[in-house]
């Protein structure tokens, strides 16, 4: 890593913008910052941090960065051109800070920024251009630090050895410089080799743990299968320690025991097997029993039931007599049963004719002695009634015409009514005529008015909109001037810098004009001022003379930078003018009260249009109320006529309707109406008619049953039967009689099977024999049967346990077989990654493989800084590296050791004082950029700062170490001191001066004459 510019910006105690050449103030390897206390030295190395890695050393990581003498609208930012890696890189960073508002008043909050650019081949060849890399904050902070390759802490550790803190790296433990090392030398394929090793041994633990539950599932699968009397399995298996502790012989064990446990399967198998046939033997045995005794209990059972069927016969002898002699009745009175049921039909149609006289006769009137007369004066009352209900037929007529005048009189009445009701409205609409009048001419000139308003609120539209642009222009330009004012202030503050650049070369020429006079002088010639052509002490320039071709150049640049000032200037004053112009047009009020004010006008606007045009229709409806009223006064004339020629027509109706009254109350009667007596008179005639044709229809019913009597008395005798009534008595129905003939068969089938059953031999000889006890036999053929499948059922677990051992044993063979490899990989692997991960067991040192080849770098590093070290301690101090084990159970390998010449004694390096601590990093950081620097792949170290410390040397060892870091520059390595020390000003020619002031600190390059 290489540093070749910096440019900072309102950073720490610089208010401007100030630079950095490294590669100017690098070029003797050895450089110097220096400036009075408070200046600002360090910042210049909390820039090179802050840009690196967006935050500055740990001591001062509390302070500001913002410079609090800048200008507020000049934004903090630092810019870093280095090489990284062979890649030219172009960091710039901003840190989190606020700034004025562009627009108004206040502050606003700028996030922290960062770009990260490189310097790529140009087009075609020609000039490198910067590319881009990235932009966002996170992203570029991520990218940088890997190409740094370390963290800050680390980077301060071994590049920049900040103020108070250089001694870190030399004081650091194990784990610490493990970490930076790490990284320095980019070791992580050896921690890689370490966790593939770590992964390969979980992965053969877990095989190996695997294959042992397996086969202690097999072994505890076997247990199950071989029963409660098997083997037990603890007296054979030992207990489990580890992933491969004892799995030989757990192999062996269960293989061994599951042999056992076959030959105890196959000896049940054998007692399993012989209990069996016995118990099929008992079985077959008991069942034949069982048979017989079923069939002679059978066969007795038959004889018992045929017995007591043949007594229940014999006692039902004689009520089978009598059902048989039912049964003949029944079927000779089936010949009369038709005319029992003409009988039965005729004697109910009488009934029902009856029944109808009664009813019939009783609805007549009570008077006039209608109910009891018979059938020829009922049909003479018939035709009385009927000839009186065509007599009223002429009053019935009457009586309508009546009620036709009634209804005619009621729509006259109505329409009269309608009438007058519209003469009313009419009057009603003409009273309210002069007012409707009024409120319309109201409404006219109201709508005059309105158009007259709209005249006026267009001026003031016009107006508003006017003043409204002239307040947009307004603010537009404010905020253009907001803009530029600052610019402005930039662009006087670089003319007034350019100018007092040019004073200050001015005033250096002068101050060197003689040294200017002397470099042109040539021996032997004259010198211009004195005439002498001897020159024997001609004056030496004090610093970097100033050419009268600088003094031009500073002068053109002052006068473009005043020129761009003037510019700007004349700019702002045109947009102030403008500005002020716009503002006088606009008035007091901001865009927004305008629009306000334009909004309530445009709205005050329409509603004067929206009531200007009703000004035509208005007119219109006060000629429509003129021709409405014409038109009312003529509806009014014609509804008093109209009420007047229905009055006198309704006059006319009501006296014809009073002659038909007396007509119709002269015909009615008692009755409400002609009509009501006409249809009672009618409907007293239908009931005589009713009642004489129920009195023949009973007569004609009783001549039909006097028939049907007498044919049925003559049928019965014919049957055989003394009359009617024993003929009716023998009648049963047909599903009856077919019932009692199947009873009747059914009885003489019965006793015949009894009859046959008493008279069977075999029968005969069981029913000889005792009873017999079947649930004894069943009960013994039960018992045989628990048996026989208690011995199936051993027989049948007795082969399933000696098949399900035999599978288990062969897949505890295979497994055993496939688990030896297992366990020997798993050994090697395990004492190969506890080797490497540096594992007490395996490792003595307790030193990890990354660790073991850091210590090989530290070693190195530790030689290489011997080197400067032993120049400067003035041959007394070596560092050692030392891989002994360290308190607390920790891993060693990386401790460094201080060897004092002048006692032969090792000793840690805490014991070192201030100065020899200083003097001692200042070497192991020197070894360790050699080292690095000289490592294929390791991240070159070609600048480094020093942070103070100098100060604590004497001035023996201070010239010892002044003349190792002046062997740096045979290396091409750059230190940068920063010091008070007044001696470093006349050793090291190159150095950057820092000057502080009352508006902050600046920086430029100055020489040993400078001090």
């Amino acid at each position: 890593m290489r540093l070749h510019h910096l440019t900072v910006t309102a950073f720490g105690p610089f208010a401007g913008t100030e630079q950095v050449d490294f590669d100017r103030l690098a070029d003797t390897g050895l450089f110097l910052l220096r400036g009075a206390t408070g200046a600002g030295k360090s910042s210049v190395l909390d820039a090179v941090c802050f840009a690196l890695f967006g935050e500055v050393p740990g001591a001062r990581k509390g302070n500001p960065l913002r410079s609090d003498h800048a200008d507020p609208a000049r934004l903090t930012e630092v810019r870093l051109e280095l090489t990284l890696g062979g890649r030219r890189l172009e960091i710039t960073r901003s840190p989190e800070q606020r700034r004025p508002k562009r627009r108004g008043t206040g502050w606003t909050v700028e996030k922290p920024q960062t770009l990260l650019r490189e310097a790529v081949a140009g087009p075609e060849g020609g000039a490198p251009v910067w590319r881009a890399l990235s932009k966002s904050h996170q992203e570029a902070g991520e990218e940088i630090r890997h190409l740094v390759g370390m963290s800050r802490d680390q980077f301060c550790q071994v590049v920049l050895l900040p103020q108070g803190d250089f001694a870190r790296f030399l004081r650091a433990d194990s784990r610490q410089r493990a970490e930076l090392l790490g990284k320095l030398f980019d070791t992580r394929r050896f921690e890689l080799l370490e966790r593939w090793l770590a992964e390969q041994r979980q992965q053969q633990e877990a095989a190996v743990r695997d294959g042992r539950r397996r086969l202690r599932d097999l072994a505890a699968r076997a247990e199950e299968a071989a029963g409660p009397l098997a083997e037990p399995a603890e007296e054979w298996l030992p207990a489990e320690d580890g992933p491969a502790a004892g799995s030989a012989g757990l192999t062996d064990a269960v293989l061994g025991w599951a042999a056992v446990l076959r030959v105890g399967a196959a000896e049940q198998l054998a007692v399993a097997e012989s209990g069996l046939a016995g118990a099929e033997q008992a079985h077959a045995a008991a069942q034949h029993r069982r048979q017989r005794a079923a069939g002679l209990a059978d066969r007795q059972r038959r004889h018992r039931a045929a017995a007591v069927a043949a007594a229940a016969l014999a006692g039902q002898a004689a009520a089978l007599t009598g059902e048989q002699e039912r049964l003949t009745a029944a079927q000779a009175a089936v010949g009369v049963e038709t005319l029992l049921r003409l009988r039965a039909n005729a004697a109910a149609a009488l009934r029902t004719a009856a029944e109808d006289d009664r009813v019939r006769r009783a609805a007549l009137p009570l008077d006039g002695g209608l109910r009891e007369a018979g059938t020829t004066d009922l049909a003479e009352a018939e035709h009385r009634l009927r000839a009186e209900v065509g007599r009223l037929e002429a009053a019935r007529a009457d009586e309508q015409r009546r009620a036709t005048l009634t209804g005619e009189l009621a729509g006259l009445a109505a329409e009269r009514t309608r009438a007058e009701e519209l003469a009313e409205e009419a009057q009603d609409w003409l009273v309210d005529y002069d007012g409707r009048l009024k409120t319309l001419q109201e409404e006219q000139a109201a709508a005059r008015a309105a158009e007259a308003r709209v005249e006026q609120l267009d001026r003031r539209r016009a107006e508003l909109t006017d003043r409204l642009a002239a307040a947009e222009r307004r603010d537009a330009l404010r905020a253009r001037i907001a803009v530029a004012e600052p610019a402005v202030l930039d662009l006087r503050s670089l003319a007034q810098d350019a100018r007092a650049h040019t004073l200050d070369l001015q005033e250096r020429r002068l101050a060197g004009m003689a040294a200017e006079l002397a470099g042109a002088l040539r021996p032997g010639e004259a010198c211009r001022v004195c005439g002498s052509a001897e020159h024997p002490a001609p004056a030496r320039p004090a610093g970097a003379p100033v050419t009268a071709a600088d003094e031009r150049r500073a002068r053109d640049a002052q006068r473009r930078a005043e020129e761009e000032h003037d510019g700007a200037e004349a700019a702002l004053t045109v947009l102030r003018v403008d500005e002020a112009a716009a503002a006088g047009s606009a008035g007091t009020l901001g865009p927004a009260g305008l629009a306000a004010e334009l909004a309530e006008v445009r709205q005050a606007r329409a509603d004067a249009l929206r009531a200007a045009d009703g000004l035509g229709q208005t007119g219109q409806r006060i000629e429509q109320l003129a021709q409405e009223q014409h038109g009312r006064q003529q509806r009014l004339r014609e509804a008093d006529a109209r009420a007047a020629a229905l009055a006198a027509r309704m006059q006319a109706l009501a006296t014809e309707s009073e002659t038909l009254s007396e007509r119709i109350a002269a015909a009615r009667g008692d009755a409400p109406s002609v009509a009501a007596r006409a249809c009672g008179l009618a409907a007293l005639a239908e009931s005589v008619a009713a009642a004489l044709a129920a009195a023949h229809t009973a007569g004609q019913a009783a001549d039909r049953l006097a028939e049907a009597e007498r044919e049925l008395h003559e049928a019965a005798l014919a049957a055989g039967f003394d009359g009617a009534d024993a003929a009716a008595a023998a009648v049963l129905p047909a599903a009856e009689r077919a019932a009692l003939r199947d009873r009747l068969e059914r009885l003489q089938a019965d006793r015949a099977a009894a009859e046959a059953g008493l008279a069977d031999p075999e029968l005969m000889a069981a029913a000889a024999e005792p009873p017999v006890d079947q649930e004894l036999a069943q009960s013994e053929l039960l018992r045989a049967t628990e048996r026989l499948r208690r011995a199936a059922a051993e027989d049948s677990a007795a082969r399933e346990r000696c098949l399900a051992l035999s599978r288990i044993g062969g897949r505890l063979t295979e497994l055993a077989a496939a688990l030896a490899p297992a366990l020997e990989q798993y050994g090697r692997i395990s004492r190969l990654a506890g080797l490497v991960a540096g594992a007490p067991a395996d490792n003595a040192l307790r030193m990890r493989l990354e660790s073991y080849v850091l210590a090989a770098r530290l070693e190195q590093v530790a030689a290489a800084a011997s080197d400067r070290l032993v120049k400067m301690s003035g041959g007394r101090y070596t560092l050692v590296h030392s891989d002994g084990l360290v308190s607390g159970n920790k891993r060693s390998g990386l401790s460094l050791r201080v060897v004092d010449a002048w006692t032969g004694s090792e000793r840690d390096t805490a014991t070192l004082s201030g100065g020899e601590s200083f003097f001692a990093s200042l070497a192991l950081a020197l070894g360790l950029a050699d080292v690095v620097t000289d490592e294929a792949g390791g991240m070159p170290l070609d600048t480094l700062f020093i942070d103070e410390g100098f100060g604590s040397l004497d001035e023996h060892t201070l010239e010892e170490v002044m003349d190792v870091l002046d062997g740096l520059r045979e290396r091409d390595r750059a230190v940068g001191i920063v010091s008070h020390v007044a001696d470093l000003r006349s050793r090291i020619p190159s150095q950057l001066l820092v000057r502080k002031h009352r508006h902050g600190s600046t920086l430029r390059l100055a020489g040993r004459e400078d001090a």
